[in-house]
């Protein structure tokens, strides 16, 4: 059986409490999480750390034979497209055995529309008004 472990990408901010707000999703993704994902951990692309090469050798050190990674972007600019693809070829030249797979970034997700649907009108009920001027 193979060990798999999903890392979620993330850009990475100065702002330290904006970085632990993606450790935490990662803590709610590990939560409801079957056998199928042994474990879930966050890199960041810049930053913040740990960076992707660090967190894709984390998974190896906690036992991953598989990686998904999930790039946390919301649209495919350079990170995306480039960066983060650059950054799994380098790892899978040291580890030609794990294999690594790549999905598609958040907003790219089928279900992110209704998801922020969803968001928008739980807003309704808890409206916060926002003072112009």
């Amino acid at each position: 059986m193979r060990a798999t472990h999903l890392l979620i990408v993330a850009h990475g901010s100065r702002r330290e409490t904006s970085n632990d707000e993606v450790r935490r999703l990662a803590d709610r993704v590990r939560s409801l999480c079957g056998p199928e994902v042994a474990g879930v951990e966050v890199a960041f692309l810049e930053l913040a750390e740990p960076g992707i090469p660090e967190g894709l050798a984390h998974c190896l050190a906690k036992g991953a034979s598989e990686i998904v990674v999930f790039p946390y972007f919301l649209a495919a600019g350079t990170h995306v497209a480039l960066d983060i693809p650059e950054a799994i070829s380098a790892f899978g030249l040291d580890h030609p055995d794990i294999r690594v797979h790549l999905t598609p970034h958040l907003g790219a997700s089928a279900v992110l529309p209704k998801a922020i649907l969803a968001v928008a009108l739980a807003g309704l009920e808890t409206e916060r008004p926002v003072v112009v001027g």
